[in-house]
């Protein structure tokens, strides 16, 4: 048992509120007591007898503390990268050129394929490591870059396992073999439809928490998505959809029928879009790195003027962003998507938290996990300023990080 205590805190952003001059008590990996440094009781019942006696005591040094930050959509899981493809993006190159060229998502999936699992395994073991040492204490990870049944189960099984090591983030784990149709499926989306609906069971044994279908041009259809998705829910996945990457293909709208735990990217989301979200309680979730690269910004104003919840993402991936730290996306969703500085650290934070189903973290409040990070800034207007603000200390379920 453990028992530590984080004071001299300058600014506290709980998730609800702010609370200055603050102390939190840890019991474990929970938080046993939060609040104003004059109210820190003399003890706690089942915690500590007299606060004299707690194991740790840590001086904040006036900094500002807010609970570990969520990445809410991210694609770790490659080998290779796309730099060339970057440039040639950059200098007004088409999708076509690009594919022609040997570019485009085939071309990680086939060195996905090619990369031996240990090599694969040290390159995603190192994206997790940045994303927690730069504040983000939860990633969601999708698959999608084998697209076989083996490797996309093999996948799962490799973020459920680096989950388990130290110095990495909680990982919630998205089934994303519905990206593209592999190359081997060519003429035959049916059938890699019906084979990824297949998986799914398989894919929630291995350790997966959600199915993600990407649903857009070039992709897979609103009715074919359905398929994926109601297969997943079926075996207890939480569906959730890329919708309207590049155009409106009806995403949103099956988002809000099959009650979707996020629509993600949303470039291209309508007023329509937004109404049926919000009648319907569909999050989502954005990404303002990926937005600015394809040149749409969501309306993300409206969807929160609305009372869409909404939660921030890196889309992390191999092709558009290499984004892992989410002090950076809260810095653009504040300069690109017209956010406060206070509605975005709630999207990453307990934005996020709702869009994976994790009410145990998100917010520092007795119960939950201990998922704290201490800023290098002693207010939070600092994100906006910042580009990427950096942490002094991370706290993973009351253990420090660095």
């Amino acid at each position: 048992m453990t028992v530590r205590l984080l004071t001299n805190i300058g600014r506290l952003w709980t998730g609800h509120d702010v609370c200055s001059n603050a102390a939190i008590l840890v019991h474990n990996d929970r938080i046993a007591w939060v609040g104003r440094a004059a109210d820190l009781p003399q003890s706690v019942p089942g915690v500590v007898d007299d606060i004299v006696d707690v194991d740790h005591v840590e001086n904040l040094g006036g900094a500002l503390v807010t609970p570990g930050l969520i990445d809410a959509h991210t694609h770790p899981v490659y080998a290779g990268n796309r730099y060339a493809e970057m440039a040639m993006r950059s200098g007004g190159s088409s999708s076509s050129a690009i594919a022609a060229a040997g570019g485009g998502i085939g071309s990680t999936v086939t060195v996905t394929r090619g990369t031996d699992p240990w090599t694969l395994c040290n390159g995603v073991r190192e994206r997790l490591r940045e994303w927690l040492l730069s504040g983000t204490t939860t990633v969601e990870a999708k698959t999608g870059y084998h697209l076989t049944r083996d490797g996309e189960l093999a996948d799962v099984r490799l973020l459920r396992e680096l989950e388990k090591e130290p110095m990495m983030p909680r990982v919630h784990v998205t089934f994303l073999a519905a990206h593209v149709v592999p190359p081997e499926y060519f003429g035959r989306q049916r059938d890699y439809v019906e084979a990824v609906a297949s998986w799914c069971a398989d894919a929630a044994g291995a350790g997966a928490d959600s199915v993600d279908v990407y649903c857009d041009d070039g992709h897979f259809t609103a009715e074919e998505a359905r398929w994926v998705l109601a297969s997943g829910r079926n075996v207890g996945l939480l569906p959730r959809v890329h919708a309207g990457a590049y155009n409106r293909r009806g995403a949103v709208q099956l988002a809000a029928e099959m009650g979707c735990a996020s629509a993600d990217l949303l470039h291209h989301a309508s007023d329509e879009d937004i109404a049926l979200m919000a009648r319907y309680g569909v999050p989502a979730v954005v990404c303002p790195g990926a937005a600015l690269q394809v040149g749409h910004l969501p309306p993300v104003r409206r969807m929160l003027a609305q009372g869409v919840s909404v939660a921030l993402g890196s889309d992390h991936n191999p092709g558009h962003c290499g984004i892992t730290s989410m002090s950076l996306v809260i810095s653009l969703a504040v300069a690109a998507f017209g956010m406060s500085v206070g509605d975005a650290l709630r999207a990453a934070t307990l934005g996020g938290a709702q869009v994976l189903g994790a009410p145990d973290r998100g917010i520092l409040a007795p119960g939950r996990l201990a998922d704290i990070v201490q800023w290098d800034a002693d207010h939070e207007g600092a994100f906006a300023w910042s580009f990427g603000l950096k942490p002094r200390r991370v706290w993973r379920g009351g253990v420090p990080v660095q």
